[in-house]
Formats: structure tokens, C-alpha cells, sequence
């Protein structure tokens, strides 16, 4: 039986992503904060929600961004939401935050005077939204493109290399939904809140071989 160890540093709610991944037959499901159990598994699960700041002094002080980079390279790897902004280079959250650097690329405040078609949207952006599969990944099989994904961030991603984007969300501005580098994959949306199809994205991930 394949084990996927769910990244635990104290942000996240990583009840919600354990049992999802339990729905669609993951496995051994292990929420571990076990630098050992996690370089033991067969897949990486990186989620978080909460400030910036207060998760990359925890992800450092754990040792978990060079953990990160260390078990991303080899295995299927899925960062979620923070645990996406997280891996991109810097992020201009409380005034300015390193991250992992995975991915080139910064992470921005959709501001506070975000407006579409002449009508003001409130920040956070919460709720449901459409993702634009940009290419082809075994992530996204049978899920339609443009299928509806719940989102809660106020800050996007603007991604540093346009070929790692494998899926584009708007919202007063476009930003990456999704990139892809190798055996990473990363999602702004959260999988699952999502239903039907992040219950699917979680199913693709769990049979993923990590290549594509």
C-alpha cells in the first residue's frame, strides 16, 4: 500500500485535505510533521492557509524548505493554496516575505480597489471560480476545462515562467491556478473544498507516476 504524507508545520487544515485524500483511496494517509516518515513516502502533500510570514518562519525553523525541495525532485508532489504560494520566490505579504523558491515567480495583493466590468470585487477572493486549463497534465483528466473550483486568497500568483502554468484563473486579473515543474504540481484553489472535480484532481494525483 502507497503511504502520502500530508506536510504538517501548524497551518493548514489538514483534517479536510487527510479525509479527502482517504475518499478517493489514497492509501496510507499520514498528516506528519516526521522529516523521516516524510522522505518515506510515496507522495507529498503540502497544504497551508494562514499569513505568509507566520508559515515560512515555521516551515524554517522545522527545516521543511529544504525538506521540500528534497522530496518534490523525486515523487509526486501537490502544494495547496499557501502551501502553493510558499514555493514561489517571494511574496509581498506583510511587507515583503522570502518563500521556498520552487518556482520563479512573485506572489501580490489583488488590492483594495480590484474592479471587473466597471464593478468593485471585495478582497479576499472567496468562493467559487472558473480554472482555464492552459496545458495538458495528467492532474486535470476528466476535469472538464473551465470547471468551477472554491478559492479563498487575497493574494495571487504571477508566475515567473509561463510554460509552468498549467492552469489560469481571473479575478480582476489574471493569475496562476495551477503550475507544474517536473513531479510539482501546486494549486491556488483548495482541491478539497472543491467536490466533484478537486475530489477528482486528488484521485489524478494519487495515480500520478510523477511524470508528464
Amino acid at each position: 500500500m502507497q503511504t502520502v504524507a500530508v506536510i504538517d508545520y501548524g497551518m493548514g487544515n489538514l483534517h479536510s485535505v487527510a479525509k479527502a485524500l482517504e475518499h478517493v483511496g489514497a492509501g496510507k494517509v499520514l498528516v506528519t510533521s516526521d522529516a523521516a516518515v516524510i522522505r518515506e513516502a510515496d507522495r507529498v502533500v503540502f497544504p497551508g492557509v494562514g499569513a505568509i510570514r507566520d508559515c515560512m518562519a515555521e516551515i524554517r525553523r522545522l527545516g521543511f524548505d529544504s525538506l521540500v525541495r528534497e522530496v518534490s525532485q523525486d515523487r509526486p508532489f501537490l502544494g495547496i493554496c499557501v502551501g502553493m504560494q510558499a514555493l514561489l520566490e517571494r511574496s509581498e505579504e506583510n511587507q515583503g516575505v522570502d518563500c521556498i523558491g520552487l518556482f520563479p515567480g512573485q506572489v501580490r495583493f489583488f488590492g483594495k480597489d480590484l474592479a471587473q466590468d466597471g464593478e468593485h470585487l471585495k478582497v479576499p477572493h472567496m468562493g467559487w471560480n472558473e480554472v482555464s486549463q492552459t496545458i495538458d497534465h495528467p492532474l486535470w483528466h476528466d476535469i472538464p476545462d473551465r470547471a468551477r473550483f472554491y478559492f479563498v486568497h487575497s493574494y495571487y500568483i504571477a508566475a515567473g515562467k509561463p510554460g509552468q502554468v498549467v492552469g489560469r484563473g481571473h479575478y480582476g486579473v489574471d493569475f496562476a491556478a495551477a503550475l507544474a515543474d517536473g513531479s510539482r504540481f501546486a494549486v491556488q484553489f483548495h482541491p478539497e473544498k472543491s467536490h466533484t472535480h478537486g475530489l477528482q484532481l486528488l484521485q489524478n494525483f494519487v495515480a500520478w507516476d510523477g511524470r508528464w
